[in-house]
């Protein structure tokens, strides 16, 4: 197996491409490693760096403001590196202590996912379900699956009385799914993708189970919300997913999804404002691209408009009356890439080697960039809450 390092990650941290394309009037919110200080929440503009701490020491704290755009924009910054410097610097393999490298944009909040919000998603979960995981089964089991239930259901808004009576005629005919259940019924998928501060950010190594032989990206829109449900901005992710663990038994999900990692988000937060909304992401479209350490390349592309459940949905059934997060949570909205191009000969689908390089992105979000390697390789998560709430003491942020 090629090793992690056989692709160069540089590339892809390029201001050019790791900013959206109207980057000079975005308001772009990330969290850098600062040598001396630990992490450190900064703004990101095309010409630099700057530090927000004087604005919130967190990015929890941020997003509770009552209008984080204006705290920023009212703030005089301290510049801390150029942007283009910081980026490079990101790449995993290639990092100078002298110089701040980027995180995963959030720290304090629940990482959140939410499930199964498209159709053709849906549809690769009932296969991965029916063909138990085995990655061999798979075409003649989509096949079988589609010839039964269809290929589009994005007609069935979930949780509707037409669901309802589909639900009924696919239970007589004995192909009823949790998946299909979470798909078009009245209740969201909604779980627990990773732990606070684990994520890992833009040029930094994504992990995937090294006992897992099927596994994919899954890139998504990310939404930040704070504590009163509030959505606050939105940032690109990749929920890499084991598709044999999930598929053998759903109660293997948080195995399947939340190893060392194995949560990648980034590059920044844009925020809400003028220029940037809820309406913005909703017409998102996201682009994938895999390239192997061996030659193989792959892309594809999510509009979010296809989503079967809106986002500010999403965010109300992860949030409120029945679970509160009092650091607020970033939200996974889904995806409906599911590759299934064959990668090691023919009816075998799409899987992870190590050494791939995976982007995702978007011209209002940038690009994420991450090199896949397994998760007993990949560096250990050692900075936790505990350990920033020491840095901010000694920095003389915390009130």
């Amino acid at each position: 197996m090629p090793g992690p390092h056989t692709m160069n990650l540089l590339p892809h941290l390029q201001a050019s491409t790791a900013l959206p394309l109207d980057a000079h009037q975005a308001l772009l919110v990330g969290r850098a490693w600062v040598h001396g200080l630990g992490a450190v929440l900064v703004q990101v503009r095309p010409d630099g760096v700057y530090d927000l701490s004087a604005v919130a020491a967190t990015c929890s704290e941020l997003l509770e403001l009552a209008d984080p755009a204006a705290a920023i924009r009212a703030a005089s910054l301290p510049r801390l590196a150029d942007t283009q410097a910081v980026l490079a610097n990101s790449a995993q393999d290639a990092r100078d202590t002298a110089l701040p490298w980027l995180l995963a944009p959030c720290d304090l909040q629940a990482i959140k996912a939410a499930g199964v919000t498209f159709v053709a998603s849906m549809l690769e979960r009932v296969i991965e379900e029916q063909a138990r995981g085995d990655a061999s089964r798979a075409e003649a089991v989509r096949k079988a699956v589609v010839g039964v239930i269809g290929d589009n259901l994005s007609a069935v808004k979930p949780g509707s009385p037409e669901a309802a009576q589909l639900k009924q005629v696919l239970i007589e005919q004995g192909v009823w799914s949790q998946y299909l259940e979470v798909g078009i019924g009245p209740d969201a998928e909604i779980f627990t993708k990773s732990q606070p501060m684990s994520a890992v950010g833009t040029g930094a190594d994504a992990g995937i189970h090294p006992g897992s032989a099927w596994n994919n990206p899954e890139p998504e829109i990310v939404l930040a919300v704070n504590s009163r449900g509030e959505v606050r901005g939105a940032t690109l992710g990749n929920d890499v997913n084991l598709r044999d663990f999930e598929g053998r038994s759903a109660l293997l999900l948080g195995k399947a999804k939340d190893n060392n990692a194995s949560c990648a988000i980034g590059p920044f937060i844009r925020l809400f404002d003028a220029h940037f909304g809820i309406a913005d992401v909703r017409q998102c479209v996201i682009t994938t691209r895999v390239a192997g350490p061996e030659g193989f390349a792959m892309q594809g592309e999510s509009p979010l408009a296809m989503i079967s459940r809106d986002p500010l949905d999403l965010a109300a059934q992860a949030l409120g009356p029945n679970h509160q997060y009092p650091d607020g949570l970033v939200l996974f909205l889904g995806t409906m890439y599911a590759p299934t191009q064959d990668r090691h000969g023919p009816g075998q689908g799409f899987t992870h080697v190590v050494g791939d390089i995976v982007t995702v992105a978007s011209p209002q979000l940038g690009t994420l960039a991450n090199r896949i390697n397994t998760s007993d390789r990949v560096a250990p998560w050692t900075y936790g809450a505990v350990a920033l709430m020491r840095d901010l003491a000694r920095r003389g942020l915390l009130n």
